[in-house]
C-alpha cells in the first residue's frame, strides 16, 4: 500500500481535544459505570467470535472499558491509546490488560515488549473518527501486521463524524483486509443505508 508512507500527523482527539475534555471523558464513563450502564456491548460481540483465551489488541481503549470486559471474560488483553490521561485512567480502574501508550499509525509493539501476534482487534469508540485526516488506512494496514491470519477486527464508528463508509472501504481495501459482515449496531441490528452509526468485522488474509 502507498497511504502509509511518510510521517502520519498527529490523531485528532490530540490536535482537537485538550486534558479538560479527556478528563471529561474519562469521569462520563466512571459515572455510566456508577449507575449500572450496560458499558460492554462491543466486548460481548467480540467475545461470541474468537476462541476462549484469545489474544487481542484493544486499538483506540481509551479508559479501558472495553479491554477490560474482554479480559474479564478470560482473555488476554492489550489495551493501545494516544492519550496518556485515558491510559492512567485505565491502568487506575481495570488492572488486568496491558495498557501501552502508542498512536495506531506508527505502533511498533514488538519495541515495545508486545510481539506476540495477536487473535483479534476491537476499534470501538468512534476512535476511526478520531484519527488524523487519510491516515484510516494506514491504521488498518498497522493493525493487520499485528494480527494472526485469519483474524477478526471488530470496528464501530458513527457516520456523522467526517468519516464516511466510502472511505473507509476504501482504506480496508488498501489495508489489504477483507469486509466480511456489516451491522447498524454493536447488537447486530441489520445494516441498512438508512443507518446512523457502523459495526463491521473485517478479517485478515
Amino acid at each position: 500500500m502507498t497511504t502509509n508512507e511518510g510521517t502520519p500527523s498527529p490523531p485528532r482527539w490530540i490536535t482537537e481535544h485538550d486534558a479538560t475534555h479527556s478528563a471529561w471523558y474519562i469521569e462520563r464513563f466512571r459515572t455510566l459505570a456508577a449507575r449500572g450502564a450496560d458499558l460492554e456491548g462491543e466486548a460481548r460481540l467480540l467475545d461470541a467470535i474468537v476462541s476462549r483465551h484469545s489474544r487481542i489488541l484493544d486499538a483506540g481503549c481509551g479508559p479501558g472499558r472495553v479491554a477490560a470486559a474482554l479480559f474479564a471474560r478470560g482473555h488476554r488483553v492489550v489495551g493501545v491509546d494516544v492519550d496518556p490521561l485515558l491510559l492512567a485512567a485505565a491502568t487506575e480502574d481495570h488492572p488486568g490488560p496491558v495498557w501501552v501508550n502508542a498512536d495506531l499509525a506508527t505502533m511498533d509493539l514488538a519495541s515495545l515488549g508486545e510481539g506476540e501476534l495477536f487473535d483479534a482487534a476491537i476499534v470501538a469508540g468512534n476512535v476511526m473518527t478520531y484519527l488524523a485526516v487519510n491516515t484510516g488506512a494506514r491504521v488498518l494496514h498497522n493493525l493487520n501486521i499485528h494480527l494472526k491470519g485469519d483474524a477478526p477486527i471488530a470496528v464501530g464508528f458513527g457516520l456523522d463524524r467526517g468519516y464516511d463508509l466510502a472511505t473507509f472501504d476504501h482504506d480496508i481495501q488498501e489495508a489489504g483486509l477483507i469486509l466480511e459482515h456489516r451491522f447498524a449496531t454493536w447488537d447486530l441490528r441489520p445494516w441498512s443505508p438508512a443507518a446512523t452509526f457502523a459495526v463491521s468485522i473485517l478479517r485478515t488474509p
